[in-house]
């Protein structure tokens, strides 16, 4: 589908004196070149000061700076999605695996939070993310009163979170707490991912078997997180020696995949064909503060009541 196309805002800092716009663009978004940008400014794309900018013009701390990118095709995404609880504060909705929740990665208008506000209203936001990969349950709110009471609850671990994952190998403990730190690390494209890092921030994810594959060899795998690091359990999965399978990305480690011979474009974290699934939420409801739990039913390769492989 294409979009609509999308206005990017920037104000120039003190470290941006005197550069100029062309410069600005190719320092701040390497993702295109300085040729590029410059195109771009010429075709009347860039604003600044919300008059059309020159690529030689130089900027003063302060200025501001809009972006307008032309519409363009986003990738295809399921768009299908569940509505599993709803009341007048909050949702919680059963995402597909392979829509992204929120804009990033060649996606704007084909995201969950685009097909949440058309259906239910522009002040629903989510309070937590699933990777673009990951199937389940996730939660909205609907008011501003409602996301500032679940953003305290989240801060303080007052919402409980229960995935299903399908792990490499079979030769895990029956249960087991992998507190590996999670951080920015440096990569190809984009310039860094989050990945296993001594420095990075403090993260738990208690695991607990629920049935071994040894056909697929494979263990289908109950995890439950207090900390919401981004791809925390691909992460930790990997960092104890069983990545999930099919994950393009984590390597035993909880580290990046390094680039084989041949290859020109590395795995990115939005990347599909693992197998991770939001099962369980459990949250303080906002109106009355009692507790609320959801299950949102997962695909059939990890469901637990399903014969053994």
């Amino acid at each position: 589908m294409k979009n609509s196309g999308y206005r990017y805002s920037d104000r120039a800092s003190a470290f941006d004196e005197g550069v100029s716009v062309a410069d600005f663009y190719a320092r701040h978004y390497l993702h295109s070149s300085g040729e590029a940008w410059r195109r771009r400014i010429l075709a009347g794309q860039v604003l600044l000061n919300g008059r059309p900018a020159a690529p030689d013009d130089f900027l003063t701390r302060g200025d501001g700076l809009i972006y307008q990118r032309l519409p363009w095709e986003e990738p295809e995404a399921p768009r299908d999605f569940m509505t599993l609880f709803e009341d007048d504060d909050v949702l919680v909705l059963g995402k597909p695996s392979g829509l992204a929740v929120l804009p990033g990665g060649g996606f704007l208008e084909n995201t969950l939070l685009q097909l949440v506000r058309e259906r239910f209203g522009a002040r629903c936001s989510p309070v937590h993310r699933l990777g673009r990969g990951t199937s389940g349950a996730i939660l909205f709110t609907r008011s501003a009163q409602a996301g500032r009471l679940l953003g305290a609850a989240m801060r303080e671990r007052r919402i409980r979170k229960v995935y299903l994952a399908l792990a490499s190998g079979t030769s895990m403990a029956d249960a087991f707490t992998i507190d590996a730190p999670i951080g920015p690390v440096p990569y190809r494209c984009p310039a860094t991912v989050h990945a296993y890092s001594p420095h990075g921030r403090p993260s738990i994810s208690h695991v607990r078997v629920i049935r071994r594959c040894p056909g697929l060899a494979a263990t289908l795998l109950e995890v439950t997180i207090p900390t919401g690091r981004s791809q925390q359990i691909r992460i930790h999965l990997s960092h104890a020696g069983f990545p999930l399978v099919g994950d393009p990305l984590y390597q035993a480690g909880g580290i990046p995949r390094a680039l084989g011979a041949g290859d020109e474009i590395s795995a990115r974290p939005g990347d599909v064909g693992y197998f991770l699934h939001s099962w369980k939420i459990r949250f303080p409801h906002p109106a009355g503060g009692e507790d609320v739990e959801v299950v949102c039913p997962p695909p059939p390769v990890l469901d637990p009541g399903a014969r053994p492989l």
